[in-house]
């Protein structure tokens, strides 16, 4: 006996197989998003015939929350998909104001699949489904059917265990009917049995398969001013910038961060090797020129795998118009790349409050600044924009990063640091659970010694946004500081596999540095050579590697490039190499002096003055700045029990102290967390 399986259909060049969720062309298999594909399968079904668009969001969105702005976005995903028809014409024809039609010419092929059953298996697999119970017996009377293990089909000991529905029939004998000889009545029972066996099979492999969103990657390029006017260039990069801000909490699509596409400013951009920088599927490029108070716009949307262009368009509008520009090139990158947003995310990238344009104008010079590095003038126009507009919750945010990278490496101080969690709190007042106030505020509260209340807003905000890249290193981060190594390293690692230009940006995984593993902490540095950051790091890898000649190259290139915190410690082992030893404390000792008078938080930067500091032989101050350290909330217990540099101030009955006093925040941590 034979049991058939939904048909096949073949059209063009084109085979769709339903039961096994699959498009062909030319024997190559197509890409589809699940509801895409959906659509085709019930177009093709109906092929010739016109449905109407509520018929289809019936068929294909049936208790979904979606509006009819889906069914265009699937339609152009299907059109794209298959290109024309030999004769030029598209497989869908739009039917305006009713709905579509498919056109081309459909062939039903048969089965994908015949299953052969012996005669000796047909009644068993059959009564598995269906059993016949006379009229008048109960379902106790009633002879228990054979049930089928879900595994291989065989006879399961387990009573009730049978993978499909079971169908009671009752069967009214009539007395006028005629009796039917035994074998015709056997041949008719065997058919209706396989007839419903069938049904049951058929509706199991049409079931839709329902795979994962395809994730996309896209990255936001600076907009280039073809007037190349420099009063004007901060739109190029903060426009862009605005935009990612505005796409941060689509999951279905990965976005590079702002650091990661600053690089790009003013340049001529070849999109394939760009995107292989970036490791993106899309790009969006663009250019501007004002004249005026007028601003045209013009960008266009890349497939970087086919080169192709899924959507372009121009901008014209008035400079005080500036805010609407995110919310047009955000709306249209959702629709030229067909992403279907939950209610949750709609609601999050809907049109911002109005904004004062020249505070807005301000809050944009503001964030082009920071990408610049410029953080002092960058808190001057943030400053100005606030002053103007008191409302715009993002001007606050950056505001508190500006402050914040202000008194990191400017040695602005506790009065920074300040300044900073106010604004982070005036920007949460203003929009609650804010991804970059939250995000920044959390990094804040880990550098001034405040990790256990930075994890609860970055796991919150994960919550919303599991895609966002650098809410994970943030994580990452603040496991570290409490000594939760290996949890470091995973959400680090996580975040680089979500974003890998996290690695290329300069953003170092310390954590592989701690577990003592210097040959992979090596290898996880950015391949960059002129970031003052990453080549202290390398020295830093190098001199626990003992590569003496190679650690002190580092760091001296690292000190040439920028004199920063960082750099001073790296000079100060370098000159432990050169046995310079008087050089070396001296500039820890100015180093130190500046951090304890202006405040300037970042205790994990301590622990490296205390590490440098025993390298050097002054026991005293090791331990002093180590005491600091602790007490402003690094506490990577796990990691100090084992870091050879701390070797020489070990015997020390303080130290003991301090190891007693580090394990208890730890433990404490880890219950509270894990």
């Amino acid at each position: 006996m034979v049991l058939k399986t939904p048909s096949i259909y073949e059209f063009g060049p084109f085979r769709l197989e339903p039961a096994e969720h699959r498009l062909l062309r030319d024997g190559q298999q197509v890409s589809l998003a699940p509801k895409a594909f959906e659509l085709l399968v019930y177009l093709v079904g109906n092929h010739g015939r016109l449905v109407v668009k509520d018929q289809i969001m019936r068929a294909v969105w049936s208790g979904s929350f979606v509006e009819e702005a889906n069914l265009t976005v699937a339609v152009s995903a299907l059109r794209k998909a298959l290109g024309k028809t030999e004769s030029g014409l598209h497989y869908i024809e739009t039917v305006p104001k009713k709905g579509y039609r498919f056109t081309a010419s459909v062939k039903e092929v048969g089965p994908s699949e015949i299953i052969e059953l012996s005669s000796g298996e047909e009644l068993s697999r059959a009564s598995s489904i269906l059993r016949f119970e006379p009229h008048g017996v109960s379902s106790a009377a009633a002879a228990q059917p054979l049930r089928l293990s879900e595994e291989d089909g065989r006879e399961s000991p387990y009573p009730g265990s049978a993978t499909g529905p079971v169908l009671v029939l009752p069967h009214r004998v009539r007395p006028e009917a005629p009796r039917l000889p035994i074998a015709l009545a056997a041949v008719v029972l065997t058919i209706c049995v396989l007839s419903v066996a069938g049904y049951f099979l058929y509706r199991r492999r049409v079931a839709p398969v329902h795979t994962p969103p395809v994730q996309r990657s896209l990255a936001i390029l600076p907009l280039r001013n073809l007037r190349q006017d420099p009063n004007n260039d901060f739109l190029g990069f903060s426009l862009a910038d605005a935009v990612i801000t505005k796409l941060g909490s689509v999951n279905s699509l990965t976005v590079r961060p702002s650091s990661a596409v600053e690089k790009y400013r003013g340049k001529v951009i070849d999109p394939p090797k760009v995107a292989a920088e970036l490791n993106v599927d899309t790009l969006l490029t663009g250019s501007f020129i004002r004249e005026g108070d007028e601003l045209r716009i013009t960008y266009q949307l890349i497939d970087a795998k086919t080169d192709r262009i899924l959507d372009r368009d121009t901008i014209d509008l008035k400079f005080e118009r500036l805010l609407t520009v995110q919310d047009n090139v955000a709306r249209q990158i959702i629709k030229g790349l067909e992403l279907n947003l939950s209610p949750a995310e709609a609601e999050r990238i809907k049109p911002d409050e109005p904004v004062n344009p020249l505070a807005y104008e301000y809050y944009l010079r503001g964030v082009d600044l920071m990408g610049r590095h410029d953080f002092l003038l960058a808190v001057n126009m943030l400053e100005r924009s606030a002053g103007i507009d008191p409302n715009h919750a993002l001007t606050w945010a950056y505001l508190g990063q500006s402050y914040t990278s202000a008194a990191s490496f400017d040695f602005g101080g506790r009065e920074q640091y300040r300044k900073a969690e106010a604004a982070y709190e005036r920007a949460l007042a203003l929009k609650p659970k804010q991804l970059e106030a939250s995000m920044f505020l959390a990094n804040l509260l880990i550098d001034t010694g405040k990790v256990e209340r930075a994890v609860p807003l970055l796991r919150e905000a994960i919550n919303t946004s599991p895609q966002h890249a650098a809410l994970h290193w943030e994580l990452g981060y603040a496991y570290r500081f409490a000594g939760m190594l290996k949890e470091s390293v995973a959400e680090c690692e996580r975040a680089r596999q979500i974003d890998p230009s996290v690695k290329a940006n300069g953003s170092v995984l310390n954590t592989y540095l701690y577990l003592g593993q210097y040959d992979k902490f090596l290898e996880s540095l950015p391949d960059v050579n002129e970031s003052a950051f990453v080549l202290f790091y390398r020295g830093f890898g190098e001199f626990h590697r003992r590569n003496w000649d190679r650690a002190a190259k580092d760091f001296e290139r690292s000190y040439q490039l920028d004199p920063s915190l960082y750099a001073q410690i790296g000079v100060a082992l370098s000159h432990s190499i050169a046995r310079k030893n008087s050089e070396g404390l001296e500039i820890l000792n100015k180093v130190e002096t500046k951090i304890e008078q202006r405040g300037v938080g970042d205790p994990e930067a301590t622990y490296k003055i205390a590490q440098a500091y025993a390298v050097l032989g002054d026991k005293n101050s090791a331990l002093r700045t180590f005491r600091y350290s602790i007490q402003n909330g690094f506490f990577s217990y796990p990691y100090f029990l084992k870091d050879p540099l701390l070797d020489s101030v070990r015997p020390d009955p303080q130290f003991a102290r301090l190891m007693n006093s580090a394990r208890q925040r730890h433990e404490a941590f880890k219950t509270q967390f894990f």
